[in-house]
């Protein structure tokens, strides 16, 4: 009697930790993406004078360039996720994506008066992304979430073409890094499979420095996707019988 107790408590067990692992994964889906970009130049030592123009004689209204913004580019976006964690609230979520950004720029033609192009060129960047976020879910009802996720994306610039401003805007480096915070909405489809929106706000971490001029990249990026969520398990899934103590 006492061996089958034994034997139920480590079936019991097994079956525990077979439940536990299981309830670590919690889904896997991928999306598509249109982004909206643009990067912002800030010149610390605008509208001073520049003293260091060529035949400054000739040149009374030579004065450092002013800040500029440049206008929104739109693109796309697409990736693969998965989400871990032993909580149904808190989840842990890694992504692959691959994700356009850029900016729509007039050229500068003369550094000294600050005269620009007439018409706008495309500054864009293409990146393979290494996202993870913590995601907070909050039930609505009806099998519905809404959740918000805050996190990090670690970004390999994969090709880029800068047209305009290219001393500045050609200098991104390789490797670089960015915030996001993105809120989202989930709701059933068929069985185990789900839809999702996401609108995401994706900022530069840092400023690139060069010369006297700061400069960051800001994106939007509205997602729509699949999630597949596996159906949850109880340790009694496994058919082991319940141990009750040595009384029974």
């Amino acid at each position: 009697m006492k061996v089958s107790s034994k034997f139920i408590c480590i079936l019991t067990l097994v079956c525990s930790l077979q439940a536990s692992s299981q309830g670590v994964f919690k889904g896997i889906g991928a999306f598509g993406g249109l982004t909206d970009s643009r990067i912002k130049y800030k010149n610390k030592d605008a509208n001073t004078r520049q003293f260091t123009a060529i035949d400054y004689a000739n040149n009374p209204n030579a004065y450092n360039t002013s800040n500029y913004i440049g206008k929104e580019r739109q693109s796309w976006s697409a990736g693969i996720f998965a989400e871990f964690s032993r909580s149904d609230a808190a989840r842990w979520q890694t992504e692959l994506a691959y994700t356009n950004k850029g900016s729509k720029e007039k050229d500068l033609i003369d550094p000294f008066t600050g005269t620009r192009s007439s018409g706008f060129a495309k500054n864009t960047y293409t990146y393979i992304q290494w996202n993870n976020y913590l995601k907070y879910f909050n039930p609505m009802g009806y099998a519905s979430n809404w959740y918000y996720m805050i996190g990090v994306r670690l970004e390999y610039k994969f090709k880029s073409s800068t047209p305009a401003n290219s001393t500045f805007s050609g200098a991104y480096p390789i490797i670089w890094a960015s915030g996001d915070l993105g809120l989202g909405f989930e709701f059933p489809l068929i069985r185990k499979i789900n839809w999702f929106t996401e609108y995401h706000w994706n900022p530069d971490i840092y400023n690139i420095k060069k010369m006297s001029t700061v400069y960051r990249n800001r994106t939007f990026e509205a997602r729509i996707g699949l999630v597949y969520r596996p159906k949850k398990k109880s340790i009694d899934d496994c058919n082991a019988p319940k141990y009750r103590g040595p009384a029974y």
